[in-house]
């Protein structure tokens, strides 16, 4: 049976301001991506989406990202290895507290926004956020895009590696997604974005914005919480996947 887990960004608030509907969208996915206070969430939001998921059975991720509240993490920035290291490392151990206190603990990591795409092609970055994650101990499994440096490096690092895809996110030819900069590079029609999420989990495979079929072999399928209509489109997104004889299930 085809397996697929669906993960979705969650706790990126901040004081009185939510973006995201986490108890909602808690009920559809199998994999949280915690925002852990350098984009987003603040100890409170933390604590919160840990207690939700747990009671949920949903798996906690620390969503790790560059320093940079202002722009919701997503400006390219150049940050030291040494220093990103030890601040990969920091976030991750800022959300295993609140894991471990709601009954779970911190499951995997996944960088955010402009880390997320810096590490697929920067290797020097990419070993940095791979070792803030040892230096956090545990031996935790990383989420990226399939053949980016970062899953490479990890792999050397001997941690377990998970691929990824987007269905809401336009691809090029090469199988990497279009910069949010560029006009369509996220896809808003709801149903093509159920339909893109039964391609990716069955046939391993893409639409790119050339119009080819791309292969994108992913374990996890991310569902945007920060999109208009997210939990609408979450749960029709599992519905069609479950209906279509997909099994919607954590990778760990």
């Amino acid at each position: 049976m085809t397996r697929i887990d669906l993960n979705a960004d969650l706790g990126e608030g901040f004081g009185r301001w939510r973006l995201t509907d986490d108890e909602q969208l808690l009920s559809v996915v199998t994999s949280a991506n915690v925002a852990c206070g350098f984009h987003a969430g603040d100890a409170p939001t933390m604590r919160r989406v840990c207690e939700l998921a747990a009671e949920r059975g949903v798996r906690i991720g620390a969503q790790v990202s560059y320093r940079d509240l202002a722009g919701f993490g997503r400006r390219a920035m150049d940050v030291p290895s040494d220093e990103l290291a030890a601040e990969v490392a920091y976030q991750i151990g800022a959300l295993e507290v609140f894991a471990r206190a709601a009954g779970s603990r911190v499951a995997y990591v996944k960088p955010h926004g402009a880390l997320y795409n810096r590490v697929v092609h920067d290797e020097e970055q990419a070993a940095a956020v791979v070792e803030g994650v040892v230096l956090a101990g545990a031996g935790l499994p990383v989420l990226g895009l399939p053949s980016s440096r970062f899953l490479k490096v990890a792999e050397r690092a001997g941690l377990p590696v998970v691929t990824e895809a987007f269905a809401d996110r336009a691809y090029t030819q090469e199988g990497r997604l279009v910069p949010r900069t560029e006009e369509g590079a996220v896809i808003t029609d709801a149903e093509a974005v159920v339909e893109r999420s039964l391609g990716l989990a069955r046939s391993g495979t893409v639409t790119a914005r050339s119009g080819e079929r791309v292969p994108v072999r992913a374990r996890s399928l991310c569902l945007h919480g920060d999109t208009p209509g997210a939990v609408g489109l979450a749960r029709r997104v599992r519905e069609r996947l479950e209906s279509s004889g997909v099994r919607v299930e954590a990778f760990v």
